[in-house]
């Protein structure tokens, strides 16, 4: 560090690409020691930071994406760690880095243009990388047909490519063909459950073709369901499952944290795909029994009637299960 800056890591991928998994690891294997780690949720009701306790220091930015809707607060945040830096007496340890996991609907172009762009923070704060996770089950498609997939790839200066287990070869040998294309002088790395792989190198593969696309699909939004805990937790697996089988695709991400007799469950799904259920230490102050469902082409208060219906509550109107997030 030459010119007395705070370095900025900025984290971003699409919807389930493993952003906070690969945060966690990387946490628990010291890689970004004494940095403040903001997390930005979508949502309301935040999920991700539950996941991240290794961090030195921690916050939330939740109710909206960074590049957007909560841009305004974002920056307001990061003069406040520049104002309490400036303020550290001499001789006492520094803030030297921020590590910024962005959601899964934002674009890391616009957040590097409200740092860049700001007189403040272009003092103060150096973009030092721009890492983008990018699914390697869902990927190809994502790219295919979503524009902030493409977006969020071509501002990275590394990918990490995720889920290499879960993926055939033959589809990873592509994704990392289209990747080269779409990102040439982006380092690609790979990863299970965070831990570094050697991805496939591409090489020979042809590249996915990518269609141009016309503006942007329809709008991707949150729901918070807040689950009563005499909810019938049975009738609550058999609704998710049908939910995932008829509306997979329309529904990208599931994820939320619940009080089980066993202790404190994270629940996981990317589109048709539900991640084995992990146990999570107790953990004062947190709101649990809330999961999020981010997608489209549906209403949130259609969550909520196909809900009731499962829930195994008699009384009408007993379980308010149904937050909007937005």
């Amino acid at each position: 560090m030459t010119d007395g800056r705070m370095r900025l890591t900025l984290l971003g991928g699409f919807l389930g690409s493993g952003k906070t998994t690969w945060l966690r690891h990387q946490l628990h294997a010291d890689a970004f020691t004494g940095a403040h780690v903001i997390v930005n949720e979508a949502a309301e009701t935040p999920i991700d930071d539950a996941l991240l306790a290794r961090a030195s220091a921690i916050e939330v930015l939740a109710g909206g994406c960074a590049c957007c809707e909560a841009r305004t607060e974002l920056v307001e945040r990061l003069r406040r760690l520049c104002d309490i830096r400036s303020r550290t007496a001499s001789g006492e340890a520094r803030l030297k880095h921020i590590v910024l996991e962005t959601s899964g609907l934002a674009d890391p172009g616009a957040i590097l243009e409200a740092i860049r762009t700001d007189p403040m923070l272009v003092h103060h704060i150096l973009v030092s990388e721009t890492i983008v996770c990018v699914d390697g089950l869902h990927g190809l498609a994502q790219l295919v047909g979503e524009p902030l997939s493409r977006r969020q790839v071509e501002a990275a200066d590394r990918l990490v490519v995720t889920k290499l287990d879960e993926a055939d070869m033959a589809s990873l040998g592509r994704l990392v063909a289209t990747l080269q294309t779409l990102s040439p002088a982006a380092m690609i790395e790979g990863a299970i459950k965070g831990s570094p792989v050697p991805p496939p190198s591409g090489e020979g593969e042809i590249p996915e073709p990518l269609p141009e696309l016309q503006g942007e699909a329809s709008a991707i939004f949150p729901t918070r369901l807040q689950l009563d805990d005499r909810i019938d937790w049975t009738a609550f697996g058999v609704w998710l499952s049908a939910l995932l089988h008829a509306r997979g695709d329309d529904v990208m991400r599931v994820k939320g944290v619940v009080r089980t007799p066993a202790g404190r469950l994270l629940l996981q799904s990317v589109r048709k795909v539900v991640q084995s259920p992990e146990m999570l230490p107790a953990q004062e102050g947190r709101e649990d029994d809330t999961i999020v469902v981010i997608g489209r082409g549906y209403r949130g208060e259609d969550l909520l009637k196909s809900l009731e219906r499962f829930a195994g509550v008699k009384e009408q109107g007993d379980l308010s299960i149904l937050r909007r997030a937005s």
